[in-house]
């Protein structure tokens, strides 16, 4: 193999200038509608989702529309340039629905491969951000059992649905099929859990004679929704990888201006220390993460690899500097007032969803023929 031909291969983890005015325009709609005290207020309210942020984002900046294709009413990009909008949610954790909708419903619906009918007209709802589609199936699905999930009927109970309070449209895996069914139909019932992290709500749907339209037969269906779920794991890496870097620079900021003994609390030795690890760990998580959208968006091979491996050590990363988040921050950082909480939490509840880090070793090791871990 010529070194020309390695090169072509290598996976460009570097961000386009698109990708920088993307992010430029995603993290500015944030700081502006999804800032610390508006994300806690939120999420004390009855819902927190915001529909004017989700507007703005899904329609205004069109991030609800990047996998679909233009001909399909999107924006025609790839897993890249969702995984900055990615990145920019992590760092704010601001309650959407993006993750679950405009990636894995949406990957869903393209790999069917439809280019009319029922599945075309909801992608492109879906891209001009009018309605929002989730999978029902439970959060902490990995791509490896999704294929399990067709079996059944219609009629079913599906528990830890994510963004389910939030969706139009439950996509619904039966043996017969794939089923479109409205979130707001007769026979549908969405009952709200109370999970650790409240910026992505969970609930319980429960299916009792409901009709809805059939998208595709079990076979292809299965297919699709392994592809989706592999894409949710690959793209939860960047959105972890945000979280990280939030905590990280918060955490930075914050101990040089605490003060004790009159020195700032982070020209102690040990702190530096601590700090400098977790920075090494977040460069390290960003190498994983931009490999695993890089892989999804060129569509290689490895692409089930580079997405255990990101989910395998960004799920640890992201953990890591969230509880590192939290104690270097003292006093102010247990209190519910001071946003850390929800960086932990976030980070805590995205370690097992799409599969947890030790499901995703055991991946590679089976994907590179290794031992188990």
């Amino acid at each position: 193999m010529t070194a020309q031909t390695e090169a072509a291969q290598a996976p460009d983890l570097l961000y386009s200038e698109a990708e920088e005015d993307l992010r430029s325009a995603v993290r500015s709609l944030l700081t502006d509608r999804a800032d610390a005290p508006t994300v806690i207020a939120a999420i004390e309210s009855d819902t927190p989702y915001d529909l004017r942020l989700w507007e703005s984002l899904a329609a205004g900046i069109g991030a609800a529309g990047l996998l679909v294709p233009e001909k399909l009413g999107g924006q025609g990009a790839t897993h890249r340039e969702a995984a900055v909008v990615l990145e920019e949610l992590g760092r704010s954790v601001a309650p959407a629905p993006y993750l679950t909708s405009s990636v894995v419903a949406t990957e869903l619906l393209l790999a069917l491969g439809a280019e009319d009918g029922p599945v075309a007209d909801l992608l492109g709802e879906l891209a001009a951000g009018r309605k929002v589609a989730v999978l029902a199936l439970p959060f902490a699905t990995p791509a490896a059992d999704g294929g399990a999930a067709f079996s059944g009927t219609l009629d079913r109970t599906v528990t830890g649905v994510a963004d389910a309070t939030a969706a139009d449209v439950l996509l619904v895996p039966t043996a017969e099929g794939l089923y479109a069914v409205e979130a707001g139909g007769e026979g549908v019932t969405l009952q709200p859990l109370v999970p650790l992290d409240l910026t992505r709500p969970l609930a319980t749907v429960t299916l009792a004679g409901a009709t809805g339209t059939r998208l595709a037969s079990a076979g292809p269906a299965a297919d699709a929704v392994t592809r989706a779920l592999l894409a949710g794991a690959g793209l939860l890496a960047s959105e972890q990888l945000g979280l990280a870097e939030w905590c990280l620079t918060e955490t930075v900021r914050h101990t040089r201006e605490r003060h004790q003994f009159n020195r700032p609390v982070g020209s102690f030795q040990s702190l530096k220390h601590r700090m400098a690890q977790l920075w090494l760990e977040v460069v390290s998580a960003r190498a994983a993460a931009r490999n695993a959208a890089d892989a999804l968006a060129t569509g290689s091979p490895d692409a089930p690899l580079a997405v255990a491996v990101a989910q395998a050590y960004c799920s640890r990363v992201a953990v890591h500097a969230a509880e590192e988040c939290v104690q270097l921050h003292g006093g102010i950082g247990m209190t519910w007032e001071h946003p850390a909480h929800l960086y932990l939490k976030r980070a805590k509840a995205d370690s097992i969803a799409y599969g947890t880090a030790g499901r995703h070793r055991e991946t590679v090791a089976e994907l590179m023929e290794l031992p188990a871990p």
